[in-house]
């Protein structure tokens, strides 16, 4: 198998007894950071094992980097191994329908050079709506040595400070329209957005169902957003790195690959009061 995108429950289904493939929970929730972990321990795809949001998929925090900063890849990359990650494996991440830390997972992995990573379409939800296989039997796994290399398909702070002005680059905004907007901020310390960011809330990409909308769907409304600029110069962010790479992973499924990360996000951006704010500008989805 190999999947570099999403995957049907169907296919999943299929190939739960293959020894190439290693499944990853993400479920998560912003609000409530035990809660994955505890549905988790209560269900989960045969053969799954959890991927914690908070300890797995970020880093060390600082006050100055943003609430889900990168960890250091080679410590990203020993936890792959421990997990039973090399470069054979075929990896699938499952989050709830609309949840974005599976899509985090997914960059995350093409990141460190792993491209054989998808997201399940559709979530645990279309999973257990299906009647599929689940348990609450931890997983026997086998641990290996993941040999990758940090891509630079990200950006820093500085990058993005320094091109503020650039008419060539996008900065595409993943959060809902009211926080980009500035009226209202639930979890920074700052409302508003970065100046010029436009906006794409994440769940745009989905179908009522969870699942994510048709190529055509998705490239027709990047092609609207982006007005002439090429994907490759687009920075995709939201509030701390996370939901921010469901748009990455629409725009790879629109065939638009290119985009890169600001993973310091909206959480890094205002840690330091000397950046610019802007209100209820910008253009929208």
């Amino acid at each position: 198998m190999d999947y570099r995108t999403i995957i049907s429950v169907e296919d999943l289904c299929k190939a739960l007894d293959d020894p190439e493939l290693v499944i990853f929970d993400c479920r998560h929730e912003l609000m409530k950071p035990d809660a994955g972990a505890r549905a988790y321990a209560e269900s989960h795809i045969r053969g799954a094992r959890f991927a914690d949001s908070d300890r797995n998929l970020a880093g060390q925090k600082t006050g100055k980097n943003g609430r889900h900063p990168l960890p250091d890849p080679q410590a990203f990359m020993q936890w792959l191994g421990a997990s039973g990650v090399d470069s054979r494996k075929q990896v699938v991440a499952y989050d709830f329908a609309a949840g974005s830390s599976a899509a985090r997972l997914w960059w995350m992995l093409r990141w460190v050079g792993h491209e054989r990573v998808a997201v399940l379409d559709g979530g645990w939800e279309a999973w257990t709506k299906g009647g599929l296989p689940v348990t609450s039997d931890a997983p026997r796994i086998a641990p290996t040595t993941f040999a990758g290399s940090a891509r630079s398909n990200w950006v820093d702070v500085k990058f993005v400070q320094e091109h503020l002005n650039d008419p060539s680059l996008v900065v595409v905004d993943a959060r809902a329209p009211e926080r980009f907007k500035g009226l209202t901020e639930p979890i920074d310390p700052v409302a508003g957005h970065i100046p010029g960011a436009r906006n794409r809330l994440y769940k745009e990409n989905l179908n009522a169902d969870g699942r994510f909308k048709s190529p055509q769907e998705l490239r027709a409304a990047f092609v609207a957003l982006l007005a002439g600029v090429s994907p490759d110069r687009v920075i995709h962010q939201c509030g701390s790195g996370v939901s921010a790479c469901t748009n990455l992973l629409a725009m790879e499924i629109a065939g638009m690959p290119g985009a890169r990360l600001y993973p310091g996000s909206w959480s890094e951006w205002v840690a330091d009061p000397a950046r610019p704010v802007a209100k209820s500008t910008g253009a929208t989805s």
